[in-house]
Parts: structure tokens; C-alpha cells; sequence
């Protein structure tokens, strides 16, 4: 729990010189970012890597490698394309000795083979997929955290992609969805 609340401090010290979340939503820290982030640990409780794609700010990535700090091979990749949010996704993985790895690169650009590939907030499904598809290639599961419009999202997901999918309803947010990807390929 410490390190979670020095991760806060952080990440509003940070959003006050750079966009890393909605202001708005700092002090709704817990529920909606934290407890949104730290569900899916229970959703894929055996998976000890986990990729993070469009890091951003960090969730859910850095709540999960917060909360598996201590487990044995339990590692997380921070994949995030713009050098900015990378320093500070570096810096809060250094001061806190996370089991993480920060990695300025596009995500459908590196060969990482993990147990679970993540994103919140990073894009629509259909590019979203496009940017899993080594990890889901490797045997990856994809657990997707998006809004009320999952539905018309992953309707149009499927003009591109064939996939199997699971949409779990949020435990942070009624609204709120997780949609877990397996056996993605382009359709025909």
C-alpha cells in the first residue's frame, strides 16, 4: 500500500507538468485507477508476465508490477512509444525497485513473450489488436480495459480481426468493461 500511495504523489506531481491522466480523475485515484488497474490480477491470477501496451501513465502496468513486487517471477513490461512518459514511467519503476521494464519502442515493434498483454485508454480495439498480435501470436492473453462501448467497438473489431472474446463486467466501474482476447488472426 505504500508504494501504491508514493505512486499517487508521483504520478500528480508528473500530470502537473504533463498530461499523464485527466486531472479530474487524481482524486479518484483508488477506485478508478488503482482498484480498476489491480482487478486483473484476479481475472489471470497464474500470469507472471504481463506486457502493458501504451503505458502512458502506468495503469494498469505499474499497479500490477506494484502489486506483484515480491512475487517470484512475476515481471511487467511497460511498452510506450513517447520518450516523455517513458521517464517517468523510469523513474517511479527506480524509486519503488519495481519488477518492470520501461521500453521506448511501438508495441507491435517488439518480440516480448509474456503471459498476459494489457492496455487501458490506448486506442480503439481494432488498432489495439494490431498492436497485440506478436504477444497473442506468442500465446498471450489479452485483457483490454475499455468503456460502456465495448459492443460497437468490437463490432467493428471484427471487420479486420477474427478473434475469441470474453467481455468480463468491471469490478472499479459499472460501466466499465475488460474484454479478454485469445486466438487472434486478420480476417479473411
Amino acid at each position: 500500500m505504500v508504494d501504491l500511495e508514493r505512486y499517487r504523489v508521483l504520478l500528480g506531481e508528473w500530470n502537473a507538468v504533463m498530461n499523464l491522466v485527466g486531472p479530474s480523475t487524481l482524486p479518484e485515484f483508488w477506485n478508478r485507477h488503482a482498484w480498476d488497474s489491480a482487478q486483473l490480477l484476479k481475472l489471470d491470477p497464474r500470469a507472471r508476465t504481463w506486457a502493458d501496451l501504451g503505458a502512458g501513465a502506468g495503469l494498469p502496468g505499474m499497479v500490477l508490477a506494484i502489486l506483484g513486487k515480491g512475487r517470484p517471477g512475476f515481471h511487467v513490461h511497460l511498452v510506450e512509444s513517447m520518450a516523455k512518459r517513458c521517464r517517468f514511467l523510469s523513474e517511479v519503476v527506480g524509486e519503488l525497485a519495481l519488477p518492470a521494464t520501461v521500453h521506448t519502442a511501438r508495441a507491435e515493434n517488439l518480440d516480448l513473450a509474456v503471459d498476459s498483454v494489457t492496455a487501458r485508454a490506448c486506442a480503439p480495439l481494432t488498432r489495439l489488436l494490431g498492436y497485440a498480435r506478436p504477444y497473442l501470436a506468442m500465446g498471450a492473453t489479452g485483457w483490454f480495459l475499455k468503456g460502456q462501448d465495448v459492443a460497437s467497438d468490437l463490432e467493428e473489431a471484427t471487420k479486420s480481426w477474427t478473434f475469441e472474446a470474453e467481455i468480463v463486467p468491471s469490478l472499479s466501474d459499472p460501466r466499465g468493461r475488460i474484454v479478454r482476447v485469445k486466438r487472434l488472426r486478420h480476417a479473411r
